[in-house]
């Protein structure tokens, strides 16, 4: 076992740790909780925080909250809701640098990487801040000549956002700056493995002006399940925005069902990488690298199987090796890491039954990788496999961690094949210099974002979201503010005949 001293954080502004539910503006005092559950530092698997374990009692007067703030928050101007907006984005980058060591902190990526998830998670409040005075309608020529026919878009009411550990806070944001853009509020379900991210967020959006009741925040482990149906059931709920796993995205969808609210699901991901004997290979295996180790794999839309033409695959994954040898793997808060540890030991089982059940069938090691208990419980040095044979678990499973898997392919259409092999559908990656085979490829993949010659495309004016079991509805971008409204049709008939 390790003996090394793992960094603890300093923070400038200590108002924005709290480990207390936010309900109708008032901060919960957690004293008052029969339940806590404990928040680790994935690095080395200290006690961070305890946190008040709530119930499905607590969730209802959240919501109760969320819905009489509705009342009046909706009838708020545009130009009122972008200016919250504009002023959450400043105390974002103000804060940019404690809100950063807490993402490091409670998720174990490294600063660096932090601080780009800070500024990601920004953007999409400085965007909507954009978006909010933009909500359009549209006008109708109907039939009937005495008739006129317009839409107009309406705040669908109070929205239960669920979300992940892997982006603490840009999850959070891309889904709440929406939501609030429109005069929506919100109650926010932060992961139980990293909710202190999203309860800074609490602090700065009332430094920022909102309303009391505008945004909620519940915190539980054990009852998650519990708090998650009862998001699901209410009727006073018009919205649920859930990231996760698909299996856990179909038990959300299913009880939902009872009062048919709007859903939009970003679920699991099993990205291809098609990598042509055309590309800029040096280009190829940067950017490969890029999308692949970002998080040390913990991402959605990482890439999850390398397709490589059978004529590079050596030279891709010999050159790919030599890069990744000169990560520096370490406690995330750790001055010089380039790549933190993995967020539990439940999530480097899966990477090494991927990696164990690839090398059995025929894969060859380029790079062996593995546990680096020297450093801690949860590190873990990148898998470079090549020659994977098609009937390996991780060409159909996600692996969710730094298992690079190298397929080779001879034809476009072979490898076209072996990418829409899988039930999801997030994001795909394509590297060729043909613009005739980036097109073709690019409309063939059954995926709802394709990157061409780049591997990494996160950004608040994109729209955002997968397709077949990967989920439905779009974040960010223009796109984004549609699932948060309502269309209204609204007709005025017996007008007299135009002069």
């Amino acid at each position: 076992m390790s003996t090394r001293k793992f960094p603890v954080p300093t923070f400038k502004n200590k108002d924005l740790i709290s480990k207390s539910p936010l309900v109708d503006g008032e901060w919960l005092d957690p004293n008052n909780a029969k339940e806590y559950f404990e928040v680790t530092d994935p690095a080395s698997n200290e006690i961070i925080a305890k946190m008040p374990e709530q119930t499905s009692a607590n969730v209802e007067k959240a919501i109760d909250a969320a819905y009489r703030a509705f009342q009046t928050y909706r009838k708020t101007s545009p130009q009122e809701r972008s200016k919250w907006l504009l002023n959450l984005y400043n105390l974002m980058i103000e804060n940019k640098e404690d809100l950063a060591k807490l993402i490091s902190w409670e998720n174990g990526k490294s600063l660096e990487e932090s601080r780009s998830e800070v500024q990601y998670a920004a953007s999409y409040f400085q965007w909507f801040s954009q978006e909010a005075t933009r909500v359009y309608g549209t006008t109708i020529q109907p039939s009937n000549p005495t008739s006129r026919v317009f839409t107009i878009r309406q705040p669908v009411g109070v929205c239960g956002i669920i979300c992940p550990w892997n982006f603490p806070s840009a999850m959070i944001t891309r889904k709440m700056a929406a939501a609030l853009a429109v005069g929506c509020t919100v109650v926010i379900k932060p992961d139980s493995q990293t909710p202190l991210s999203a309860l800074a967020l609490g602090k700065l959006q009332e430094q920022a002006g909102f309303p009391k009741g505008v945004v909620n925040i519940i915190l539980s482990h054990k009852n998650t399940p519990e708090c998650g149906k009862t998001l699901c059931q209410s009727y006073r709920v018009k919205k649920v925005s859930f990231t996760g796993s698909t299996q856990v995205g179909k038990i959300l969808m299913d009880q939902s069902s009872s009062t048919l609210k709007k859903l939009s699901f970003e679920l699991g991901g099993n990205a291809p990488v098609i990598i042509f004997d055309d590309c800029d290979l040096d280009a190829a295996v940067n950017q490969t690298i890029a999308s692949k180790f970002r998080g040390l794999g913990q991402t959605c839309v990482c890439s999850n199987r390398i397709y490589v033409h059978s004529s590079i695959i050596d030279k891709f994954a010999d050159l790919l090796a030599e890069k990744v040898k000169k990560f520096v793997i370490g406690p995330g808060l750790e001055d010089g890491v380039t790549h933190g540890c993995i967020i539990n030991g439940k999530a480097i089982e899966k990477i090494e039954y991927h990696a164990n059940d690839a090398i059995k069938k025929g894969a060859k090691i380029v790079l062996k990788g593995g546990p680096l208990k020297d450093i801690g419980p949860n590190f873990y040095a990148p898998i470079i496999l090549s020659h994977v044979p098609n009937n390996a678990v991780v060409s159909k499973e996600e692996t969710f961690g730094p298992l690079c898997p190298i397929f080779k392919f001879d034809t476009l259409e072979e490898v076209v094949g072996y990418a829409n092999d899988t039930e999801l559908g997030l994001a795909s990656y394509v590297f060729s210099k043909n613009v005739d085979t980036i097109y073709t490829v690019v409309e063939a993949l059954e995926a709802g974002m394709v990157s061409c010659n780049t591997g990494i495309f996160s950004d608040a004016a994109i729209p955002f979201g997968g397709i077949k079991e990967s989920g439905f509805g779009r974040e960010g971008s223009l796109h984004g503010i549609e699932d948060y409204t309502v269309l209204k049709t609204i007709t005025i008939g017996g007008l007299p005949p135009m002069l």
